[in-house]
């Protein structure tokens, strides 16, 4: 199967949820990463950010992917795991993102203003 992996309040846990001037791994979703990898799934991180994006927090958590791509509606993904409920492949999971409270325009403003 092709399994794909959103980066933001997916595989890390942004600054701005615990008031830090750092994004954190988010080890219980790359714990499920890694266990579709050991089983020998292809894996890909993608982010609606971009490929660059992607490509830098895969390296820094060492996630090994075998594709890095820019998020969007594919064919011929099996299972995305995304915080948002999406529609971009055959089968969506939505993980639990922390502080919902806070809108994503308001994250995005924040994203922009701390890096």
């Amino acid at each position: 199967m092709i399994i794909a992996f959103d980066v933001d309040d997916t595989l890390i846990i942004p600054k701005i949820v615990f008031d830090t001037n750092q994004d954190v791994p988010n080890y219980e979703t790359i714990a499920i990463y890694k266990w579709f990898q050991n089983q020998g799934h292809r894996m890909i991180v993608w982010s609606g950010g971009g490929v660059d994006y992607a490509k830098m927090w895969a390296i820094k958590l060492g996630l090994n992917p075998d594709e890095i791509r820019m998020k969007e509606k594919c064919s011929d993904i099996d299972i995305a795991f995304d915080d948002c409920l999406v529609d971009l492949a055959k089968v969506n999971i939505q993980v639990k993102r922390l502080k919902n409270s806070i809108s994503r325009k308001d994250w995005n403003k924040h994203k922009l203003i701390k890096r």
